[in-house]
């Protein structure tokens, strides 16, 4: 039921019921409410406190406002297109009832029509509309000001939801108005970032707004809204919204700097941004309270304890009496019986040779052949004596009596199976009848496979037509199946078989308790067994048969069913030879072509009895108008072989209704029941005087679901009808026993599995004894303990009841049970139910597959059906909606997921149903490739952990004594002392240091950049880099004041670093940008002119190539090229010497400015100064142990960052020489990096993780060629990847072990972090071989495993490597000199202790001065770069990194012989998401879904309002995209405990990657928002 929250403009207006001081109370109670002064409990005292004197005044409110509205629903928008006149050929009768399917149009049209957005798939036509407001205020990014972190605090309110009393007492109302709603992020988002302040002022104006919101609710009952989202689903017609519930009305906060009011919905949603209106209405819908009651959880300190689903108090439990089991007629023992089945086939064969046995029809309806007694008797006898005597391996016979052999015969020719079954029989081996398998990959065919090796099958009977036919290998040889033994395959064609000696007959024996025959059965996860039925079993079976069906010698009977399993094996080959009964065989390939042949073949050979299956009485209903002269009156018996199912009685009563006038008495419909393991249980006979007659019974499905039968009446919706299945077979004896547990009989009212004991059952799973005694020796036992008999049951996986007058009842089978939440359901039912709604225009009928799946420790319902091709998308989507409502209102069940499939692409079974366990294991594999998908995971996850609900922090005090008692060091740790200054040490400013090194060391190189090519494109050694730099700072001063800012946009090379330190000589504060890229000017060129901008630089100094296209034609259509400042060329400057070089008064003036785009998409510059700028460069050094003899390798960007300062100042300072690498290079050459530092014996290089992953995914492969090429990598010590994020393992890992084989040590890579207030806070150089220990490196980076779910609720809990949730975090690299860390909680600012997870702070002389930001306010972030603990060590300034992390001792020494404290990074604090009252870090829930399935490349998760929104990379075919919805669903579910909102597929390289390799998930979230993503497909869970 979709509630729309609107909003409404409202001015504090006149017409006010609450005083003026009262107001401004409310406003200070929401302003301490807001800033954490007071708590929620005290404030909702002191407001009820303050408003109890105007309770009365306001006692006139509409009472049409308190009751939810319901009766006024849209119950006539469902138009009944049933009850049109009947045509035949348009209805399934198979599936339907009359009475079903108009209680699903009464439960679809009582059902309030839910609003439901409708998924969307690609379409060329997807209108790119650029938007100016990306970012809707409601973000988890902050607000545009540059680098700003602040947040706005909001009121909201959510429209009003009917609780338990109908008419709520005005004080609710008034609570609700005035009160915060706990949906909206944004209340929680302003105190989870430093900083967020809501100002008072802005308080006022929302408690004013609230109040006016008030009285404008009191004034007006209708209030339309001003621009509700458009109706997507077309699922109701557009009434007017405001009569489905009173509207509660929303004001949100003032934007700063303006004066209006901002008009957003109570989603915090702009009305009029372009946020798709799908997008809203999934959030209306999910604003819906969930309808199971959550009981309340169990919430461990470190353990999220899913949700124990409680028993329901009221749900029906059984009364009645305990059920006897229930015995049938006694097997009556004629005269002369024959004592086995092959007895009698000799009897008949030789008494009665000319007797019809069988008669094959074609699939023209004519017949093929008819097999004579005395032809099977004599056949049989050739195949039993050539396959015992003829077939041979190694002069040894192949079969000896007893091996079991696989018959391998189509549905087409009975008569070869017959007398391969029987030729067998006479062998005395034992037959294995098996589909014939059409290709390599049927479904199901590799547990056959199992079935056949289990049973040690060495030869394969079949026909010459069948071999044929079967899929060859390149010999010619009949191909080996996956999973299949090696088998020999022996035609039995007459040609094949040889002719006994006179001399030889076969043995006849008596029935003995030997396997006869295996049959072969699927269980419900789709392996197969094979069931195996002794020769005494077989005779017994044939004889209860024989009576309850009154069999006569020389009878008729029509087999419609599969001839080699079941009851088309019992009645069709078995039965029919022990009574010598004529069979006419009807093959499913006549059926499909001629659906009445059955029929006809009854009247052609007046048959008296019929096997058949409800689906063909359905088939013939279709078809039985064109035929007139048809009569049934022969018929005695017609068996419904799947009597059992809860479809078949409507195809009964149907075709009973039709055939009446057709001759067909009612009486001759008999339903029976049975199972692979226990052969017949029961079957209806035809009335006589002794028997009763036929039962039906009306069951409430809701008290079915709890195991209990309840009497109901046909009028109600939730009902299910069924009809009995007769009695007991003779000799028999069943009873009924509990599902779960041990098989204690249940009570009369009590629904359970039905079980036998007679001696015509199967007695084994063959090959399988441990199965075999939990089904087959089951011993029913009476509550106290005593066993019911001293006979075995056979479990026969029904589920039923005894009715009245012994009549069995079955109402579904344990194979297509579901438990969900502790309720069964029969998925017969369900899939009844979704054919009831008007399916013949959407889905085909009998294709149509319902399965459970275990998600979450709990099963989950899905529905899978075939799409008719021409059915359009919206209908689809409306036909899964009423499905999904259908379902929920008859069986008061969700469906967790519904998915449509084109035409004829689900598994087929041999006879043409659905292969139910193939269909779930391509569901679950990602193989399903459906073209319509709807998943629910709101509605039926109803086990989730309790939101967590923060604890009240601990006070200062209490957590330092804490951290003593517990004996917890305080966690903090710092790098080495920077030692004594070294030679270049006396200058404090980096340009000095040039300038001197121009002068002693002239002709050093510094400096080599490499193109794609791997040739050296630009050198510069000391003098050289010196005279460039003068040229420029010659061609600056002059035109610019000193402390000017310029932007440097540079391509990667000599030429931006010589402009550095021309600024610098020049006084002027250079600003490095990345310039535009040619072919993507649109998106690259407004980062440039925002950094020119936001950085207030007065000049651009760039290349000529570059100055071009800033102000070409193609540049105008991105930006304003008017407004940019001056912009210079630097190419061909005159060789000036500038006068003199500028000196900085102070080491404390800025030096530079590092801009750069965070991950959140905040462009933060920070300032360094110069002081700043030699600190970094000298501990760097130190760390690196850098000199001028040594030579690095740089595949870095260098703009922002570290990677700036390797690039631009290190050598400078250091004096070694730099190789660099642009990164952009190796998009044409992945080797270059490689090549290159194996080349120049390069000890130490630098990277990113982007250069890494390229090399990974470029170079995988290409290993060999590489070693050819002579690529060694013996030589790297260090490798360092250059990242402000958690080290990505897995990555690093796989370099290392990709390029182990070209020498790379696995020792050598590592990390290194920094981020905006400090560049380099760790770098983690490792020395390998024997100088490790005296080295200053340290020790090797470790690893440690944390448990995941206590992280997400900021705590640290180490656990094994391998426990489940363990997350592996490897250490970020070891503290650069001079530089202290400490680690501080995020709320109280104290210390934190040893391994605990908290802000990572750092203090050291090269931390970045302050951000520097368009407004000047610095202020804001003041305690960014200078914030002192609140407790503890208060004097030291500490700079905080916005990175979560912790610090543990371990148990390595460095070089000074101290204890080594590793630092742990595990995320960015703005990056995290705060769900359900815990924190997750996106890396981990994007690692598991890219782990769902092989075509997900890349993943990136965002939160939007209260929704988690997955955008997956598509790498495959797009057919393949739904399948990614349900797994990316599960998968998040299981291991993080949160819902999907909604799933975004998308092309490859979609995601936002910035230079570093990180994802930008607020660029993303921001395309996603304005519609520019062009997704594949986008899936909304409902």
């Amino acid at each position: 039921m979709a509630e729309r929250s609107t909003a409404v403009m409202l001015e504090p207006g006149p017409g006010m019921t609450l005083p003026a001081e009262v107001r401004e109370k409310l406003a200070e109670l929401e302003l301490e409410l807001s800033e954490g002064d007071i708590t929620q409990k005290g404030y909702e005292k002191k407001r009820s406190k303050l408003l109890a004197p105007y309770i009365p005044q306001i006692q006139g409110v509409d009472p049409s406002l308190q009751t939810d509205t319901r009766a006024q629903g849209t119950s006539q928008v469902l138009s009944v297109k049933h009850h049109k006149s009947r045509v035949p050929n348009t209805r399934d009768e198979r599936f339907r009832s009359d009475l079903h399917t108009e209680a699903v149009q009464a439960a679809l049209a009582k059902y309030k029509e839910r609003k439901m957005p409708m998924p969307s798939k690609r379409r060329s036509v997807l209108v790119q509309s650029s938007v100016e407001a990306c970012t809707p205020p409601d973000t988890s990014s902050a607000s545009e000001d540059e680098g700003s972190l602040r947040r706005h605090g909001r009121l909201t309110s959510t429209p009003y939801q009917a609780l338990s009393h109908p008419h709520p007492t005005v004080e609710h109302w008034f609570n609700r108005v005035i009160q915060g709603s706990s949906t909206s992020s944004s209340a929680s988002s302003t105190s989870s970032h430093p900083g967020g302040r809501s100002s008072a002022p802005h308080s006022a104006l929302n408690a004013n707004a609230t109040a006016a919101a008030l009285a404008d609710l009191m004034a007006h009952t209708h209030i339309e809204p001003p621009s509700a989202p458009p109706d997507v689903t077309g699922l109701s017609e557009r009434s007017s919204l405001h009569n489905e519930r009173a509207q509660v009305l929303s004001v949100r906060g003032v934007s700063r700097g303006n004066n209006h009011v901002v008009m957003e919905t109570a989603d915090g949603v702009p009305v009029h941004s372009r946020v798709s209106s799908k997008i809203q209405q999934l959030l209306n819908t999910l604003k819906r309270p969930k309808r199971p009651p959550l009981p309340d959880f169990f919430v461990d300190d470190f353990e999220d304890l899913l949700d124990v689903q409680q028993a329901d108090p009221d749900q029906p439990r059984p009364e009645g009496q305990q059920t006897s089991p229930l015995e049938g007629e006694a097997l009556g023992v004629g005269r002369g019986w024959p004592p086995s089945l092959t007895a009698a086939l000799h009897r008949w064969g030789t008494t009665q040779p000319k007797a019809p046995c069988l008669t094959a029809l074609d699939t023209a309806g004519k017949t093929v052949y008819t097999l004579t007694y005395g032809k099977l008797w004599t056949r049989s006898q050739k195949l039993a004596y050539t396959l015992l005597n003829k077939l041979s391996s190694r002069n040894e016979p192949l079969l000896v009596p007893g091996d079991r052999v696989a018959l391998v015969f189509p549905n087409s020719d009975p008569v070869m199976f017959m007398v391969a079954f029987y030729g067998c029989l006479l062998a005395e081996l034992i037959p294995v009848p098996i589909e014939v398998p059409l290709t390599k990959k049927d479904a199901g065919s590799q547990q056959i496979g199992f079935l056949l090796g289990s049973c040690g099958v060495s030869l394969a009977l079949t026909t010459d037509a069948c071999q044929k036919g079967l899929p060859k290998a390149q010999t010619g040889e009949v191909a080996t199946f996956k999973g299949w033994p090696r088998l020999l395959w022996f035609v039995t064609d007459g040609k094949h078989v040889v002719k006994p000696p006179k001399d030889w007959h076969p043995p006849v024996r008596e029935a003995n308790n030997d396997i006869a025959y295996i049959e072969y059965k699927t269980s419900k996860e789709g392996s197969t067994m094979g069931v195996g039925v002794s020769q005494a079993a077989m005779l017994a079976h044939c004889q209860s048969l024989s009576q309850a069906c009154s069999y006569t010698e020389g009878e008729t009977i029509t087999n419609v069913l599969d001839f080699k399993r079941e009851a088309g094996l019992w009645h069709g080959v078995l039965t029919s030879v022990w009574k010598r009964l004529h069979v006419v065989s009807i093959p499913y390939s006549l059926m499909k072509v001629n659906p009445l042949s059955w029929i006809q073949k009854v009247h052609a050979f007046k048959a008296c009895v019929a096997v058949v299956k409800s689906r063909d009485m359905h088939w013939s209903l279709l078809a039985q108008r064109e035929q007139r002269d048809l009569s049934l009156s022969c018929l005695r018996m017609l068996i419904v072989a799947d009597g059992a199912n809860p479809w078949s009685i409507s195809s009964c009563d149907a075709f009973v209704n039709v055939f009446q006038n057709r001759g067909l008495r009612p009486e001759v419909i008999c339903p029976c029941a049975g199972s692979s393991e226990a052969l017949t249980v029961a079957i209806r006979r035809p009335p006589e005087p002794a028997v009763p007659p036929p039962g039906k019974a009306v069951l409430s499905m809701s008290s079915l679901s709890y195991g209990v039968i309840r009497v109901d009446t046909e009028e109600k919706l939730s009902v299910l009808t069924v009809q009995d299945v007769g009695q007991v077979l003779p000799g028999g004896v069943v009873c009924v026993v509990r599902v779960e547990g041990p098989p204690l009989l249940c009570q009369t009212d009590e629904v359970g599995e039905i079980c036998v004991s007679s001696g015509a059952s199967g007695v084994s799973y063959y090959g399988l004894p441990g199965m075999t005694k939990n089904v087959f020796e089951t011993i029913p036992v009476a509550p106290s303990g005593v066993p019911v008999s001293e006979r075995a049951f056979t479990r026969t996986s029904l589920l039923g009841f005894i009715g009245p007058d012994g009549l069995l009842f079955v109402v579904g089978k344990l194979d297509g049970l579901m438990v969900v939440s502790g309720r069964r359901h029969n998925a017969d039912d369900v899939v009844a139910t979704a054919l009831a709604v008007e399916p013949m225009k959407f889905v085909y009928r009998g294709r149509i597959a319902v399965f459970s799946v275990s998600v979450l420790h709990d099963e989950r319902i899905v529905v899978v059906a075939e799409q008719r091709p021409d059915a359009s998308e919206e209908d689809s989507f409306q036909w899964m909606s009423r499905v999904l409502q259908a379902i929920d209102s008859i069986h008061q069940v969700g469906v967790y997921c519904l998915a449509l499939v084109p035409a004829n692409t689900l598994p087929k079974a041999p006879l043409g149903g659905i292969h139910i366990s193939e269909t779930k294991q391509r569901f679950l594999e990602g193989a399903l490739h459906p073209c319509n998908v709807l998943m629910c995971p709101h509605t039926c996850v109803t086990n989730l952990p309790k939101p967590r609900q923060k604890q009240p922090e601990v006070g200062p005090a209490s957590m330092i004594v804490g951290n003593l008692v517990a004996g917890k060091r305080i966690a903090q740790a710092c790098g080495r002392d920077v030692g004594q200054m070294e030679d270049n040490e006396q200058f404090l400013y980096i340009q000095d240091v040039l300038q001197w090194r121009a002068q002693a060391t002239p002709d050093h190189p510094l400096f080599m950049v490499l193109n794609s090519k791997g040739t050296v494109s630009s050198t510069a050694s000391c003098l050289q880099l010196h005279k460039k730099a003068e040229r420029v700072a010659a061609a600056l001063i002059g035109r610019l004041n000193a402390g000017d800012h310029v932007a440097l946009v540079y391509p990667p090379g000599v030429d931006l670093i010589a402009t550095f330190y021309g600024c610098l000589y020049a006084g002027v504060v250079p600003v490095t940008v990345r310039p535009p890229h040619p072919q993507n000017l649109v998106t690259t060129l407004p980062t440039v002119k925002m950094i020119v901008q936001v950085s207030k630089s007065v000049c651009i100094l760039t290349t000529q190539a570059i100055m071009k296209l800033l102000k070409s034609k193609e540049a105008t259509a991105a930006v304003d090229v008017k407004s940019w400042p001056l912009v210079m060329d630097t190419d061909d400057l005159p060789r000036k010497k500038c006068a003199q070089t500028y000196k900085p008064p102070t080491p404390e003036m800025l030096a530079y400015l590092d801009f750069s785009v965070s991950t959140t998409g905040i462009l933060a510059g920070v300032k360094m100064s110069h002081s700043a700028t030699s600190a970094l460069c000298r501990s760097i050094k130190l760390q690196c142990e850098l000199y001028p003899s040594r030579q690095i390798a740089i595949c870095l960007d260098p703009y922002c960052g570290l990677g700036f300062a390797l690039w631009c100042l290190c050598s400078v300072y250091s004096g070694h020489q730099s190789i660099l690498v642009p990164p952009l290079e190796l998009e044409t050459n992945p080797s270059l990096w490689l090549c290159a530092v194996s080349q120049y014996k390069v000890r130490v290089t630098f990277c990113s993780y982007s250069v890494m992953e390229m090399c990974t995914k470029g170079l995988g492969a290409q290993t060999e060629a590489l070693k050819m090429k002579n690529v060694n990598l013996a030589c790297v010590r260090t490798c360092m990847v250059v990242a402000e994020e958690r080290p990505r393992m897995a990555l690093t890992q796989s370099f290392s072990k990709i390029f182990k084989d070209l020498g790379l040590s696995p020792r050598a890579v590592s990390t290194t972090f920094g981020c905006r207030v400090n560049l380099a806070i760790c770098l983690q150089p490792n020395r390998l071989g024997p100088l490790a220990e005296q080295g200053t490196s340290g020790p090797d980076p470790t690893t440690v495993y944390v448990d995941m779910r206590a992280l997400r609720h900021d705590r640290v809990r180490l656990v094994e490597k391998g426990s489940p949730h363990s997350l592996p975090l490897m250490e970020s690299g070891k503290i650069l000199p001079g530089v202290k860390v400490i680690i501080a909680n995020t709320e109280t600012k104290g210390p934190l202790g040893d391994s605990h997870l908290g802000e990572v702070w750092v203090s050291s002389p090269h931390n970045a001065s302050g951000y520097y930001t368009v407004y000047g306010e610095e202020a804001l972030h003041a305690d960014h770069f200078n914030t002192k603990l609140s407790f503890g060590d208060t004097q030291t300034i500490w700079a905080r990194t916005g990175y979560l992390g912790f610090l543990r001792r371990t148990e390595l020494t460095d070089a000074h012989g101290e204890r080594h404290d590793a630092l742990y990074v595990v995320g960015s604090v703005d990056e995290t998401l705060e769900l359900r009252g815990m924190r997750y870090h996106p890396i981990d829930i994007e690692t598991s879904v890219i782990r769902a399935h092989r075509s997900i490349a890349e993943c990136a998760v965002f939160t939007w309002t209260n929704l988690l929104v997955v955008v997956v990379e598509l790498e495959g075919s797009e057919q393949q995209a739904l399948d990614l919805v349900a797994l990316v669903t599960n998968v998040v579910l299981e291991e993080h405990y949160l819902i999907v909102g909604v799933v975004v597929v998308v092309d490859p390289g979609v995601i936002p990657i910035n230079s570093r390799g990180e994802k930008q998930r607020m660029h993303l979230r921001d395309g996603f928002l304005a519609d520019q993503l062009d997704p594949i497909y986008v899936a909304y869970n409902m």
